[in-house]
């Protein structure tokens, strides 16, 4: 089995603005150095919007969505907390609103599997419905991690 991840951040400030500079002009290279990470399988494209910004799970053009499949959590652990997205992570509240549901959501997909729109969309509603299961959870219901995750994610 792999992991599956949606993240979902709304824009607190306009994405084109001078202040998102910090978040915008970093994208493409944070998105190169997890394909190039150890045990990167999948992401989702940008292409898979339509051209207002919109799709299954962000209908609105002022959220950005990141969905990528990873072989292990320790390989998914490694890539978010020490490369280069660290430091856009820490820079998030500088950016991004603080949401009141569930942002990210994580469940297991067989190897192969590219998870759809519709399928993170059905975990991520699970999950804010049912709390963490076997179907859709957050760090913390994940039994191996390495770096202590939970409590970045309380």
């Amino acid at each position: 089995m792999h992991l599956a991840e949606l993240n979902i951040s709304k824009w607190k400030i306009p994405a084109t603005s001078q202040a998102a500079r910090g978040f915008v002009d970093y994208v493409s290279r944070v998105n190169g150095v997890a394909e190039r990470s150890e045990g990167f399988v999948w992401r989702l494209l940008d292409e898979q919007r339509d051209e207002t910004g919109r799709n299954a799970i962000c209908p609105d053009s002022d959220t950005v969505m990141t969905m990528s499949v990873w072989e292990t959590p320790g390989h998914l652990e490694e890539f978010v907390w020490k490369t280069v997205h660290k430091r856009i992570y820490d820079g998030k509240d500088q950016w991004f609103e603080q949401m009141e549901s569930h942002h990210v959501v994580f469940w297991w997909v067989d190897e192969g599997h590219t998870p759809s729109l519709f399928e993170a969309k059905e975990r991520l509603d699970h999950l804010d419905a049912n709390g963490d299961s076997d179907f859709a959870f957050g760090w913390s219901h994940l039994s191996d991690q390495k770096f202590g995750a939970e409590k970045r994610f309380g």
